[in-house]
C-alpha cells in the first residue's frame, strides 16, 4: 500500500469544490434524510458519486465510508478505509453560507493516518499526513499556547451548559460557532481559535480529517472521557471531541463533569 495517500486525497477534495461550487447559491435540490439525519443536497450526492468513484478506482483495496453512501459491514475487513463527508456543513452550505468543507481521511487500524479538509468558497485547503505535520494551503500551522482564562472555544451552545460541568461552573472561555466540525478542528489546528468541544456522539465522517490535522498541528485530542479517538467503528460515531493544546486539553478535561458527553 502507499507509504501516503495525502496527494490523492487532496487532489479529489479539489475536484470536489469544482463540483459542489457549481451548485453553490443556485438553489439545488434538496431532500430530508430519513429518521432526522439531515437535509442532503444534489450537491452532496454529486461530490460523493465523484469521490467514490475516483478513490475506489485509486485504491480499490480499501474500505468505504461515507455519510452519503449506504454503510456496510466490508470495511471492517479492510486494512485502510475512506473516511468521507462529502459536504460537511450542508445546513450553512444551503443557506448560502461559506463555512461548509470536503472532508477526507484515511484510515489504518483505527487511527487517522492522513487528512484533507477543503473549504472551496474560502480556498483553504487543510491537510495532514502522520509524522509530517500539518499545513494550510502548504504552509505550516500549529496550535495556539493559550491558557484557560480568556480562550476560546468553538462549540454549539448545549456544551456550555452548568449542568456539564462540574460543580456548576463553566470554564471561562468565550464561545464561538462555526457550521462544519471539520472546520471547527482545523481553526483549532491553524491556531485561530483556542479550543473545540462537542460533548454528543459525533459521526466520524465529520471527525476523521480534521482529527489528524489537529494531531499534527500538537493538538491533544480526545473524547470526552480522556480517551484516544478511534475510527471505522461497527458504529461509526465517536462519542464527542475535545480539543486544545495538551496544557488547555488537560484542564478542561478536568472540569468536565463526569457522564457530560451523554447528558
Amino acid at each position: 500500500m502507499p507509504e501516503t495517500d495525502l496527494p490523492l486525497i487532496v487532489e479529489a477534495a479539489h475536484k470536489a469544490g469544482t463540483i459542489a461550487r457549481a451548485y453553490f447559491q443556485k438553489d439545488p435540490a434538496v431532500t430530508d434524510k430519513p429518521d432526522g439525519a439531515g437535509p442532503v443536497t444534489e450537491a452532496d450526492l454529486a461530490v460523493n458519486a465523484m469521490l467514490e468513484t475516483n478513490l475506489r478506482l485509486a485504491r480499490p483495496d480499501y474500505g468505504w465510508l461515507s455519510e452519503e453512501t449506504e454503510d456496510g459491514a466490508d470495511r471492517l475487513q479492510t486494512g485502510r478505509q475512506f473516511v468521507i463527508d462529502p459536504i460537511d456543513g450542508t445546513r450553512a452550505f444551503i443557506e448560502g453560507a461559506k463555512d461548509w468543507a470536503h472532508s477526507i481521511a484515511v484510515v489504518e487500524d483505527g487511527q487517522a493516518i492522513a487528512g484533507a479538509v477543503y473549504l472551496p468558497m474560502r480556498d483553504m485547503m487543510f491537510a495532514a499526513t502522520k509524522g509530517g505535520g500539518a499545513t494550510l494551503n502548504g504552509e505550516p500551522i500549529s496550535v495556539s499556547d493559550a491558557g484557560l482564562h480568556g480562550a476560546t472555544m468553538l462549540g454549539a451552545k448545549p456544551n456550555f451548559d452548568p449542568s456539564r460541568w462540574k460543580d456548576g461552573m463553566v470554564p471561562p472561555v468565550k464561545r464561538v460557532f462555526r457550521s462544519s466540525l471539520a472546520y471547527r478542528l482545523c481553526l483549532v489546528a491553524q491556531g485561530r481559535f483556542d479550543s473545540m468541544i462537542t460533548l454528543r456522539p459525533s459521526w466520524e465522517w465529520d471527525i476523521a480529517a480534521g482529527a489528524i490535522i489537529a494531531a499534527e498541528a500538537g493538538a491533544a485530542i480526545t473524547d470526552p472521557a480522556d480517551r484516544a479517538l478511534r475510527f471505522n467503528n461497527p458504529h461509526p460515531q465517536v462519542p464527542g471531541v475535545l480539543m486544545a493544546n495538551p496544557a488547555l486539553h488537560a484542564a478542561l478535561i478536568t472540569r468536565l463533569e463526569p457522564g457530560a458527553a451523554s447528558a
